[in-house]
């Protein structure tokens, strides 16, 4: 077929509204490829494949598979994977690809105009100042939510260690609903915009009042995450239900702050409870009422910790917590660093010099461990690398006296 046959083909496929794959059909035809196109979340909506072979090759990126971004104006709606057998023209090309893009765009809109009530609704609900309890339940009513058993908050983030594709994004909003509603199917996701969240950060209203429910959820949302966005690290907080409309941005904030003790506990990040959060759980308040002054303890107490390791690539700041959870004891934090002892008096000497609190006296351990407490709830996280402080190496520092 010529490719002025081709356009034809495609053209008399748009025009007649015989659907995507139609179109995909005749552009394969047109462009004599193998072709696959998926959404901006990473599905797979339609196929012109020779084989279940070939149309594996072009999903995984095989060689010779060109993947190009669709957009309609400044958005990407999706990528068209192609294996071309002849080089097409650039001309054909292009205009082929835009024709495919715009289909995708007036398939899709229908879902995108529920993804944007759904997230305009866990605005409403999940804000500081939510809307009046029966309006609330009138606008669950509208998007087949039933929040009269209660609701769990989860607050799930993913941070790439790697570059990522345009509309990477979405495709993890997709995905941990995906997860999520793989257990209880009416639940709701959407982008947070909440100011210095890093990497994505993803709102989950699950409808219940059944606890280990909730749980299994997140449990599925984590799975789904791990499995569909490879490099990643994901840190997940739950709250408690909801038993009230009324309570969600209450649950709101014990998810934010799971969520913060999560990503900062552990450098790979994991799934946490509100209620596993133990002493943490005090500063909930303190968080949602008066961040600056938690913010401000922080900057007084562990801040300088955080800025030397960052800069000089050292470990006080482990070496601090780990000395902390051994209940003061050198020896013990050396056991459990795999460090000489020498090195633990040489750190935590330069925590007293950078702090101005003395691990030695029960006022410095105690505003040092609230500094620690702190710095996780504002979900800070420590840089973590090899130890290279002077005078650190093989445990040539002076013994304090």
């Amino acid at each position: 077929m010529s490719e002025l046959g081709g356009l034809d083909a495609v053209t008399d496929a748009v025009e007649s509204g015989a659907g995507l794959p139609e179109i995909v059909r005749a552009a394969s035809r047109a462009l004599d490829a193998s072709l696959a196109v998926t959404d901006a979340a990473g599905a797979t909506i339609a196929v012109a494949a020779r084989s279940s072979a070939d149309e594996r090759s072009l999903l995984s990126g095989a060689e010779g598979v060109a993947s190009l971004p669709l957009r309609v104006a400044d958005a990407v709606v999706g990528s068209l994977h192609m294996r071309a057998r002849t080089e097409p023209s650039p001309v054909v090309g292009r205009l082929l690809v835009t024709m495919i893009a715009s289909e995708v765009e007036r398939v899709r809109a229908p879902e995108v105009a529920s993804e944007t009530a759904a997230a305009d609704f866990l605005r409403l609900a999940l804000g500081r100042k939510p809307l009046a309890r029966e309006e609330l339940l009138a606008r669950a009513t509208d998007l087949s939510l039933d929040l009269q058993d209660g609701a769990s908050v989860i607050v799930a983030r993913a941070h790439p260690q790697a570059p990522t594709e345009e509309g990477w994004r979405a495709r993890a909003r997709a995905v941990a609903e995906r997860g999520a509603r793989a257990v209880v199917s009416k639940s709701l996701a959407a982008l947070s915009e909440r100011d210095g969240a890093a990497g994505v950060e993803i709102l989950l209203l699950v409808p219940g009042g059944e606890e280990p429910l909730a749980a299994r959820a997140a449990e599925g949302i984590l799975r789904e995450l791990e499995s569909a966005l490879a490099g990643c690290t994901f840190a997940l907080g739950r709250s408690r239900i909801a038993e009230d409309a009324g309570e969600l941005p209450r649950a709101a904030g014990e998810a934010l702050l799971a969520a913060n003790v999560a990503e900062g506990s552990s450098p790979e990040g994991c799934s946490l409870a509100f209620e596993q959060t133990g002493a943490y759980r005090l500063l909930l308040s303190t968080m949602t009422e008066n961040p600056s002054e938690l913010q401000r303890f922080y900057a007084e107490t562990v801040e300088p910790l955080v800025a030397y390791d960052e800069q000089y690539e050292t470990e006080l700041l482990g070496t601090l917590e780990t000395f902390l959870e051994a209940d003061g004891n050198v020896a013990g934090t050396a056991q459990r660093l795999f460090t000489h002892r020498h090195t633990i008096y040489y750190r935590l000497e330069r925590v007293r010099e950078l702090t101005g609190l003395d691990v030695s006296s029960s006022d410095g351990r105690e505003k040092l461990s609230l500094g620690l407490k702190a710095m996780r709830v504002l979900g800070i996280s420590s840089a973590r690398g090899p130890a290279s402080e002077d005078g650190a190496r093989g445990g040539r520092v002076p013994r304090r006296s």
